[in-house]
Formats: C-alpha cells, structure tokens, sequence
C-alpha cells in the first residue's frame, strides 16, 4: 500500500460520521464503516510478505565517534544505510527507551536524553548527537523513517516496555541511562539499589501503578501521533518485569494481568483513532516470550491479546526459548496473526570452533524457523558487528536459498534462564539446554540423548558434505564412543583437538528433530598410567583448561618447573582457578591427583560433579574438607611438594598424603553444586588470600563430558 494519505475530506467525513452516531471508540467493533475499513486494510498490511524485520536498539544515536562531523548520511550510515537492497522489509526503531521515559526522539511527555556517555565514564571515545540531530531539523527517528519509505521499506517504532539497562545506578554515582523519572518517583519501581529484586531487575517500573500505565500509553500514542510510523513494537522481553508480584518471587494476579490488557486495550483504540485521522493503520507487533503460562505468570495474557485483537504481529524469545518455534506459529496462526521467530546474539559462553552467531548459525537458525511456518524472521541485536553490512541480512529471508547455502545447527542456541525473570519459570521450558556453559555427562550406563533440530531434509543425490562434531575435551580415542543419528551408527570419526567430528550420509538427515544417541563403549577399568586429564607445569594451562578472570592483586607464572598462583586481595573477584570440564558421574568412581607445596594462606582443590561438591583446603599447618571443617588432618604443607590423591565414589570421599589415607569422609560428597561439573585448582576466595606451587594435576573419571553438539552443512564451491 502506498505510504501517500487517503483523501483526507474521505476520511473526516467518515470520523465525523463515526462520531455524530454516539457511538465512542472504547467499543471499536460498532464504529461504523470507516473503522471497518481501516480493520480490514490493517488485517491485509499485517499479512503482508515481510522477510526480515530488523530491529535497531537505537545505540547509533547514543555512540558516534566524538571527532565525527555530524549529517544525517554519516548517522544513517551506521546502521540504516547499508539496509537498501537487502531482505529487510521493516526497520523496527528503538529510540534508546531505556530506563523508562528516556528517549532520543522529539518528546514531550518523557525526557530527551541528551546526556554525554563521557562524563559517565562510558565509551569515552563517542558522544550522544541526539540534540544534534534536533538542531539538524530532525531526529533519528525521524531520519530512519524518512529512509525506510523512500527505499520502499516499513518503519515500526520499538517501545521497551520496561528497559533496565539503567541498572547500574547508585545515589552515589548517577548513571547515563538512570531517568529522572525515577530520582523523582523511586516508589514507583519494584525495588531499590539496597534491597534489590530476586526477579528481573530492581529499577524496573511497577505496572500495578496507574501512572506507569498512563506514561507508557502517552508514549505510544505521542509517537503515533507525531510520526508516520507504519507500526508500533511493544517489546515486553527488554526487560521481564512488570509487577513488584514477580520481582519478588510470585505470580502476577488476575487483577494485575487485567491491568496489562487493559492498557493493550487502549493503545489499539488509540491507534485506530489516530490510523482514522491519517487515513492509514498503524499496526501493532508484541515481542514477548513463547509461553503462554510464563507470559501469563508475567502479568501478560497473550492468548486474551490474541483472542480480543489487540495486536497484529507476534515476534518471540530473546535471552532464551522454551519451546519449538512450532509452538509460536501456531499460536499465532490461531487467532490469524502472523508469527516472526527472533534471532538475536546468543551470548553462550564457552563457545570455540563453532559460534552461534556467525553466518552460518543464523542460516541454520532462520530456515528451523522458517520449517516451522514462520511469517518471516525478526533480527535482534545485529549491528554492531556487522553494522548492517552482515550477509545475514541478504540471506535468512529467502528460505528456499538457504537450502543451498552453509550451515550450522547446535542443539541449543539460546541458554539465558528463564528463572531469572520468573520463579520457577524454568518448569515451562520444552527444550533441552545444552551449550559449553551447560555440558553433559556421559556414563556407562546413562548415554546422552538429544535431539537435533533440522530445518531441511537433502534431495537424493544432493552433493553436500554433513558432519557431526561432539566436543568432548577428555576423549582420547573414538572407538571410546558410539554416535547414532536417527539410528545410524556413525563410523570413521576424527579426533580434531577436543572434538570428535563424524562424517553423515546426508539422506540420513530428517527435517525437525534428529534424535542423536552418544554412548561410551565398555573397556578395561583404567590405572594411574592412563590419566584422562593430565596437566604438567610445563606451561600456563590451555583449553580444554579456562582461568577465572581473576584481579591485580592475582598472579601466575611458572617458575622451577611448577606454576605458582597466588591470591593477595580480599576484594570481591579477588582468586584465581583454573576449571576443567571433566564430566564426572555423580554415582561412580572418580580420582584425583596433584603435586603441591604451598607458600601460605589458603588454596584449593576443587571439585563437582553435576550433584555435589567438594574442596580440599590445603593450609600451611592443615588439610580439610570445605564442607566438614571437622575432617581435617593437621601437617606442614609448605616445606616440601606433597602427593594429594582425591578419591570418590559416589557420596563417599577420601584424601590420601603421599599414599597414606588422611581423611575419611563417608557420606560427605553431598554438598549442592548448582549443576557444575568441573575440576579446579587454584588459589583462596575474595576473603582470604593464598599461594602454592601447583607441580602437576591429574584426573580420572569413569565418564565422559560433552560440552558441544553441531552438525555442519557445506555445499561444494561452484
């Protein structure tokens, strides 16, 4: 449709009409004809081809170099410019609205944030230019709209329902992003900086207040009224908190998810009262999580939203997902709204050979989405990188080239928590969570079953390389596994560091999930000789080893064949570990070895195997367990290098000194471990401080971890 207004006589005649009947927008299904009309025109534009709604956090305002000169094709060149020409069909445009009521564009009813990120100690090197771009005769949101509809392209203004990048501040040192709004109205957030929320964030604003309603609403509405937006994005997911219900632990109530509906209510009232005057709908897209209980439990009912069309787009998950994007579609698709899956930074930590958000990945990720129905595909938090310029943006929206394109698929893409927003909200989530940050073990008896979801099958004959790659740090032969995919034993593998890559008949590969089996092969039981982790100080330790970030006041260095670590702050982040991810079997039989002498003060081994934990605290005069200070043996630890042997079985735990048994402690190995599963060895805690002379480290389990699984799709090059 074109972006030009109707006959505006046309139109104020039948507003005019409309209201000469008695009849008042707060019962829009009896508002005669021309409502009629702007429904049925909004219900075509809704379900419209859009292949890549892309959306801009508005950062490109907030952050331009400080020695830059200021036009509006340097600004738009940041992120927008680059766009013409690709898949995108929508730019959904965020002016900043973080912190709640701070924006970037032309308001009156929030603040303009015109503050400079310097003299907040933030990115020094750049300057806000949203009042620059206000002398310009502009702002950003208006240049970004000027340019969707001049390249034939939809502009959306994203609204975050309830930002709280704010979430630095303090009295004592104001932040960039705090708002004024709430230096003024403090009881009018969930919590405070001293007595913070255990759910979602403390600055959150508390919906249950009328006046957070009413803001929010006078946001929306002063956008559609003062620009020609094609639609608004209400994103409930930045950020998941809307009622002091939650934050502290509860359930939104019925009372307060009305609340919600009600102000949904009264945005689409608004909009179609504004979309009568300009002659034009303005349509309106949720993104939200893919649960209807959660969002519920949240205060959101958005089935109710769907049934009572209140909402025209559905873009979900963000920080993480729950269930298959089958089950968004459908929703969707029930009430006649069309669905767009969000891909956004994945932000699992870990990660080494593969990457969630390389190119790959996102062609993995949009044709799953697109096999499961979707309308289209929602870009979230791509810009910095690629600045718009990624082939991702010329790529994800065309399903049927991705078929022919490189690939990748991991089991989990997104590993967020759920129950950091919600409590319990984790009880919702239908799909297995499995990244480097959340491994698995592999037992004897306990094999690993995943599925991989697909989002294609291969022609016959198709000429096409697929692999399965299986991380696993500790695996030093592949006849120690079994891999089968759908029930294909796969053969011939290769040892690539710590992964096991294995070659696929690729007309063994299914669109959807690909259930994958990986089992540990029987084999004699092991001696010292055939160690599965072994770490010799001959240098710093390397991956499959990770160190702790550790602080100034922490040291390593190798030095006379043994590598000292010492801790010498008691601030907070004052230690220093190095982790293993051995995959330890919480009921079987695991041990551990090392050579140390230590200097002074406190350090440790440590150890955890998915259930439980355990330390070994090595003092100048003492050994003893974390868990039972009572269980300790009292000797000189710093004169010379002492053998320590760690032995386990199941919740039973024993420590050896130079082969003599020092500490007995049935029964003790129960401690919670918060699902860690890892060796570490290092130096004390932010309290304490401590140095030893680590000679070497070594362990056995009878398991295996499994850190990683991706399957890798190439074509040939033509």
């Amino acid at each position: 449709m074109s972006h030009s207004k109707l006959n505006g006589m046309v139109w104020i005649g039948l507003l005019l009409a409309v209201l000469s009947s008695g009849l008042v927008f707060a019962e829009p299904a009896d508002s005669g004809a021309a409502l009629k009309q702007l429904r049925e025109t909004r219900k075509q534009l809704a379900h419209k081809q859009r292949r890549i709604i892309f959306n801009n956090d508005g950062c490109d305002a907030l952050y331009l170099p400080k020695d830059e000169k200021l036009t509006l094709d340097k600004f738009l060149a940041k992120r927008t410019t680059p766009l013409a020409g690709t898949q995108v069909d929508t730019i959904s445009y965020c002016t900043i609205s973080s912190g709640f009521s701070f924006f970037t564009h032309r308001t009156k009813v929030g603040t303009l944030l015109t503050r400079q990120p310097g003299d907040y100690g933030i990115q020094n090197g750049m300057r806000n230019i949203t009042q620059e771009l206000v002398d310009l005769g502009a702002d950003c949101l208006q240049a970004v709209l000027g340019f969707a509809h001049k390249n034939k392209m939809e502009c959306f203004w994203s609204m975050r329902m309830n930002d709280t990048h704010d979430v630095a501040y303090r009295p004592d040192k104001p932040y960039l992003l705090y708002p004024p709004l709430k230096v003024d109205h403090p009881d009018w957030l969930v919590g405070d900086p001293v007595k913070r929320s255990r759910y979602g964030r403390w600055s959150s604003v508390d919906y249950a207040r009328s006046e957070i309603r009413d803001l929010a609403f006078r946001f929306i509405e002063e956008v559609c009224q003062n620009y020609d937006v094609d639609g608004v994005e209400l994103d409930f997911f930045r950020h998941l908190c809307f009622f002091k219900s939650t934050a502290h632990g509860g359930k939104a109530s019925q009372a307060e998810r009305d609340m919600m509906t009600e102000l949904m209510r009264r945005v689409r009232v608004m909009t179609e009262e504004i979309g009568l005057k300009r002659g034009r709908p303005i349509l309106i897209m949720v993104r939200a999580t893919d649960s209807v209980d959660f969002n519920r439990e949240m205060g959101l009912d958005v089935e109710r939203w769907l049934q009572d069309g209140l909402f025209d787009m559905l873009a979900t998950t963000c920080y993480f997902r729950l269930n298959p994007w089958e089950t968004s579609v459908a929703l969707g698709h029930k009430y006649g709204v069309s669905v767009y899956p969000c891909i956004s930074d994945s932000r699992v930590k870990g990660e080494g050979r593969f990457h969630r958000g390389s190119v790959e990945s996102y062609r993995g990720q949009a044709l799953e989405a697109w096999a499961a129905g979707a309308d289209g595909i929602h870009l979230f938090n791509l810009f910095d990188v690629f600045g718009g310029r990624s082939p991702v943006f010329k790529e994800v929206g065309d399903p049927k080239a991705l078929r022919t394109m490189d690939r990748l698929y991991f089991v989990t893409v997104r590993d967020g928590k759920p129950d950091s927003w919600l409590a319990g909200g984790s009880k919702y989530s239908n799909l297995p969570i499995f990244t480097p940050a959340y491994p698995k073990t592999i037992t004897a008896s306990k094999p690993l079953s995943l599925d991989l979801t697909v989002g294609a099958e291969f022609d016959a004959g198709a000429k096409v390389q697929v692999t399965l790659h299986v991380q696993m740090p500790a695996l030093r032969n592949v006849n120690d596994v079994c891999v089968k995919l759908n029930g294909h034993e796969l053969c011939g593998g290769k040892l690539a560091k710590d992964w096991l890559d294995l070659n696929v008949n690729p007309a063994w590969i299914k669109k959807g999930a690909n259930p994958i089996e990986i089992a540990l092969n029987p084999k004699p039981a092991a001696s010292d000789a055939q160690w599965t982790i072994a770490y010799e100080a001959d240098k710093i330790p390397a991956k499959p080893w990770t160190r702790d970030s550790g602080s100034a006041r922490t040291e390593e260095r190798l030095s006379d064949g043994s590598l000292i670590i010492a801790d010498r702050g008691t601030a907070s982040g004052d230690y220093h570990y190095y982790r293993y991810p051995w995959g330890a079997d919480p009921a079987g039989k695991s041990v551990i070895e090392a050579r140390v002498k230590v200097v002074s003060g406190l350090s440790r081994i440590i150890i955890t195997n998915g259930a439980a934990q355990e330390r070994l605290e090595l003092q100048p005069d003492r050994i003893e367990l974390w868990s039972r200070k009572t269980i300790r043996h009292a000797m000189d630890t710093t004169k010379d290098f002492h053998v320590y042997r760690i032995e386990t079985q199941g919740k039973d735990i024993k420590v050896y000194v130079d082969g003599e048994l020092r500490l007995n402690a049935p029964g003790a190995y129960v401690k919670t471990a918060a699902n860690r599963n890892e060796i570490c060895f290092g130096a004390s805690d932010s309290t304490n401080v401590g140095e030893a002379c680590w000679d070497y480290i070594r362990a056995r389990v009878d398991s295996q971890s499994c850190q990683d699984l991706v399957l890798s799709v190439k074509h040939p090059r033509k």
